[in-house]
């Protein structure tokens, strides 16, 4: 099945007893056993089912398997963030005295985990000076345990080189870890280029509303953990906490997902609601046909902004003479994603009048929304960077970031041209 379809049916049909077409709320903590023996085996992973939503339930189930399909991958986890699905993913591969390689342009909150909470828990991140396949190459040695990147940063709108990372990476024995968030698996699946493990806020664009909180892992299945079974002994390895039990022995090519399942989701405990993850199912329906229309308004929002000559500079790929121009027809198909980033003339106290007059737009640190969305990140999503990581990341004192929603077109720009008058005076 194509995307479009997956978004609708995949990982359900029916409901086998009553025959509903939509899925249903398991609003349960929790699943009774036929017998103590039945119990015994579902806790000791020898057969399948539920026994606690803590672990899985039968909404989320369905929420995840969709979310495999359309990422192409053979396993996902939700979680109740986008941040909680970074935190576990990371800690899948890595322990004490091992490092992480990035790209520096990142979600501030990201940014955040790897530079301060990691470091905490004795993981080093490696900043690379830019998002250069060769500078993350340089960084990676033998304590190396994953690379990361954005697949469109958030600000920066950077695109990702993912064929190139996915080869640094497999080169070193490590996987790639890539956040698809911003573009979602409409216009790019990752692991189709290379990328072992993908994560998604499903807050943002895949929920689409603004009403839901969630996030997801997703395996490609492909890394081959046993190969480098020195580097991933958690993976590979009988763990104690389990009765002994090695995940690729007994997940073959699911042994990432179901690590980050039976350790991090069943002992830390961040768990999706199955009214949430209903919601975010409702959302997932609509989102092929809502990327259309944000990647429209956002390409008539960038011409706009560069065209106006009270606006001092637009950070845009779509535009050919971005660098990431290539990237974006590589493989986003030409479609340049709906987030995007300005400055106004007159720096940071005209793009504070700015930012005020806005009236359609809701001034707010969200993005992914039907509704357009506008944010200052130097002072709220990356306000604990210092001036020098803000600027590697991609944002200034002055950086306006917008998140262009499905509004008509014309009132989407009138409220523009409104707040630049506000700002900076009428258009010339």
């Amino acid at each position: 099945m194509r995307a479009e379809t997956i978004a609708l049916h995949g990982g359900f049909d029916a409901d086998p007893t009553t025959k509903a077409v939509a899925v249903p709320i398991y609003q349960t903590v929790a699943y009774s056993f036929d017998s103590a023996e039945h119990g015994a085996a579902l806790f000791n992973l020898e057969v399948d089912g539920f026994r606690y939503t803590r672990i899985g339930n039968p909404t989320t189930q369905v929420l995840e398997t969709r979310m495999a399909q359309l990422e192409g991958g053979v396993d996902a986890l939700c979680v109740s963030s986008g941040q909680a699905a970074l935190h576990y993913a990371i800690l899948a591969v890595t322990q004490v005295g091992r490092n992480i390689v990035s790209v520096p342009q990142l979600y501030g909150t990201t940014h955040t985990l790897f530079a301060h909470i990691l470091p905490q828990l004795g993981i080093e991140t490696r900043f690379a000076p830019d998002d250069r396949p060769a500078s993350l190459a340089a960084l990676i040695d033998e304590n190396t345990r994953a690379v990361y990147c954005e697949m469109v940063g958030n600000p920066a709108g950077n695109v990702c080189d993912i064929e190139a990372m996915a080869r640094v990476a497999h080169e070193a024995g490590v996987p790639l870890i890539v956040d698809n968030t911003v573009p979602t698996p409409i216009l790019v699946r990752p692991i189709e280029y290379g990328a072992d493990v993908v994560v998604h806020s499903l807050t943002k664009f895949l929920g689409g509303h603004g009403t839901t909180l969630g996030g997801v892992i997703i395996d490609s299945g492909r890394f081959p953990w046993q190969e480098h079974a020195a580097r991933f002994p958690m993976l590979t390895t009988p763990d104690e906490s389990y009765h002994g039990l090695v995940y690729t022995e007994h997940y073959g090519a699911k042994a990432y997902c179901g690590r980050c399942r039976s350790v991090f989701q069943r002992t830390m405990g961040s768990v999706l609601s199955p009214l949430s993850a209903w919601l975010l199912l409702q959302g997932i329906e609509t989102v092929a046909l809502r990327m259309e229309r944000h990647v429209d308004n956002a390409r008539r929002v960038a011409e706009f902004l560069r065209d106006d000559k009270r606006v001092a500079s637009v950070s845009y790929a779509g535009f050919p003479d971005s660098p990431y121009y290539p990237l974006v027809q590589q493989y986003l198909k030409g479609k340049t994603c709906s987030l995007l980033t300005f400055a106004i003339r007159g720096g940071y106290d005209a793009g504070t009048r700015f930012y005020d007059a806005l009236k359609l737009f809701k001034r707010l640190v969200n993005l992914g929304d039907a509704k357009s969305l506008a944010c200052h990140p130097a002072s709220t999503t990356h306000r604990q960077m210092s001036p020098e990581e803000q600027r590697r990341a991609g944002i200034g004192p002055e950086t306006l970031r917008l998140s262009v929603g499905i509004e008509h077109i014309d009132d989407i720009l009138a409220d523009l041209d409104q707040a630049l008058a506000a700002a900076v005076g009428p258009r010339l």
